[in-house]
């Protein structure tokens, strides 16, 4: 547990950014300013964090982490549901880092289940450049990109290592192919375009859509969380035109969250 403490002192700083929420067809409902400052106090046995935005503060202050939150070595972390419920709402926060940016998403589903809202956070360490990436384009994303994933669980049992390859290209009628290995699974799958969507269509019962979003962001979802199915929800990053981060947080068919994953991948192809 000490370890994830550590992991967390990772986020210590001064944040300067923006929280912008979508609708899940990417129709942007409101962007609001931000100032998220962590600190760490007595020895950075207590952290606080304080959360400004527009004319509205928070603050929290705590020393031990909650059951439903999970951090990698570098900052990256989760916190969310435990457990996707009948009639309860549902949803995750998803934070990646690198060097002085921070970018978070937060997927939340009503009662129902349905995708409600998206709230995208882009932020950087006060009194460095604000870097921000264009909106991320199906294009950037095309060829095939190798990586490496992490995988950590909420039982804090060791954490699982392994290669992934990710391949992505469009046919002739302008559909999306993707190809993952990753482990010993193989899956091919298709998707259809329009605009800032690619919606994994195949099965309409359990359709999966991802949402191309600014700062080189991308939102993956389901449109529908199920009952006795498994999900996934997830936040990519596109770093640099060949460095993407992608963070997955995963439930079982009994609607357990059971892992949280990192993956680090690199464009070794372009289509």
């Amino acid at each position: 547990m000490t370890k994830q403490w550590e992991c967390l002192l990772q986020n210590l700083g001064e944040w300067q950014g923006s929280f912008t929420r979508y609708s899940p067809q990417g129709k942007l409902l409101e962007d609001i300013k931000s100032v998220v400052s962590i600190e760490g106090l007595n020895n950075n046995q207590t952290v606080r964090q304080t959360i400004r935005q527009g004319n509205t503060e928070q603050v929290l202050e705590y020393n031990s982490l909650a059951r439903s939150v999970l951090f990698f070595e570098n900052g990256a972390f989760s916190q969310g549901s435990m457990q996707l419920g009948p009639f309860s709402e549902f949803g995750a926060e998803l934070g990646l880092i690198y060097e002085n940016r921070r970018l978070r998403l937060v997927e939340l589903f009503d009662k129902n289940g349905k995708i409600e809202s998206l709230t995208l956070i882009r932020e950087h360490l006060a009194g460095t450049e604000a870097i921000e990436n264009p909106p991320l384009q199906v294009d950037e994303l095309l060829g095939e990109w190798l990586g490496e994933a992490v995988t950590i669980y909420p039982d804090w049992r060791s954490p699982t290592t392994f290669y992934t390859t990710l391949k992505l290209e469009l046919d002739t009628t302008g559909k999306l192919i993707q190809n993952t290995h990753f482990g010993e699974y193989n899956i091919t799958s298709t998707a259809t375009i329009k605009d800032a969507i690619i919606l994994f269509d195949q099965n309409p019962q359990k359709q999966v859509q991802v949402l191309l979003l600014p700062n080189g962001a991308s939102a993956t979802f389901p449109l529908q969380a199920q009952l006795r199915q498994p999900l996934f929800l997830e936040v990519g990053w596109l770093i640099t035109p060949t460095l993407r981060q992608r963070l997955i947080r995963n439930y079982d068919d009994k609607g357990a969250w059971i892992s949280l994953t990192l993956v680090t991948e690199n464009r070794v192809t372009s289509h």
